[in-house]
């Protein structure tokens, strides 16, 4: 007897709500160092799926607001005391300007495509130069935050032990994918995914491509903005050679990539392929006594090699329809 496809659905969100908030009661720490960087890889995904897989622009400097949201809110919290809280409003900001610079820079004057991707490239690098001396922010030397004790929980600061922030980074990943469904359900999701197949056609149909595009990259970038400041209150160091880096920004498009682009499903799918075949391979090794530098980067190039042969449209479509509990593609 078959189950019900909407009754199988209710029970596989049950199991994995329960499964996800009970995890810290029951996993060690380093299980739940790796479950938290699967959430943040979530998160960032599903921010940089509303650019690429809803609207179509493909960005491969997202890194830029990582940096950007990372950096405002650990400067003005380490400098002027304001918590983070606070701080994360002023990165939110930040990030959502320049996504408007870049924006309007780009589609005023029609520059899409490759393009479009190496503009974004492109002010990352720059940026990384300019924070690279800003003294204010530690220059190439990096910021730093103090570390309190990790056994107590100071909500305002946003300090406490590894559990707070895999619920914080729960709380996050959770967030982005109902607001992602709410947004694939009204307005800017049909407009979006019209400009994604085929913008001249939208276009013809009075659909302002112009603004919508805009409005995709000002979303996305805020989303990110966010992860920057999570970034930073958890790592507790910055660097710009490390947070705005071309391989941060490939970490973050690897888990859409591999999971399902313009999915709601295929970030959270991809991020956790990613980190559990990446770090568990290169935890294996180090239990067998094996140091394999790059070893991480390896399974990573691998698995993407495997996906666009063998399943092109990502992990999470052909999942979807074997279990017959989503659509293939948003």
């Amino acid at each position: 007897m078959s189950v019900p496809p909407r009754r199988l659905r209710r029970g596989l969100v049950v199991v994995t709500v329960c499964l996800l908030v009970g995890l810290p009661f029951v996993a060690s720490s380093y299980v739940l160092s790796l479950a938290t960087l699967v959430l943040y890889l979530a998160y960032v995904g599903q921010a940089w799926n509303v650019m690429m897989g809803f609207a179509g622009q493909l960005s491969l400097g997202h890194s830029l607001y990582v940096g950007v949201g990372a950096y405002v809110a650990a400067g003005v919290f380490q400098h002027l005391g304001i918590g983070p809280w606070a701080g994360v409003w002023l990165a939110m900001g930040s990030c959502a300007a320049i996504g408007i610079i870049i924006g309007l820079l780009a589609f005023r004057m029609g520059i899409s495509g490759v393009h479009f991707s190496l503009l974004t490239v492109a002010f990352a690098e720059l940026v990384r130069i300019a924070f690279d001396h800003l003294d204010w922010f530690g220059g190439p030397e990096g910021l730093f935050l103090k570390v309190s004790q990790r056994d107590h929980i100071d909500i305002l600061s946003f300090r406490g032990p590894p559990a707070m922030y895999y619920y914080a980074a729960l709380f996050l990943a959770a967030g982005a994918l109902a607001l992602c469904s709410w947004l694939l359900r009204r307005r800017p999701g049909y407009y979006w995914r019209a400009i994604r197949e085929n913008e001249s056609a939208a276009q013809a149909l009075g659909i302002d491509t112009f603004r919508w595009k805009l409005v995709a990259v000002v979303v996305s970038s805020t989303m990110t903005g966010v992860a920057g400041v999570f970034f930073a209150f958890y790592y507790n160091s910055l660097f710009p050679e490390q947070i705005f880096g071309f391989t941060r920004s490939i970490e973050i498009i690897l888990g859409p990539v591999i999971g399902g682009l313009g999915t709601l499903l295929g970030p959270i799918l991809g991020a956790a392929a990613l980190v559990l075949l990446g770090d568990g391979t290169t935890e294996i090794l180090a239990r067998l006594g094996w140091n394999v530098p790059g070893m991480k980067q390896v399974v990573y190039g691998i698995l993407l090699l495997a996906v666009v042969l063998y399943l092109p449209s990502g992990i999470w479509p052909p999942v979807a329809r074997a279990l017959k509990i989503d659509r293939p593609r948003s």
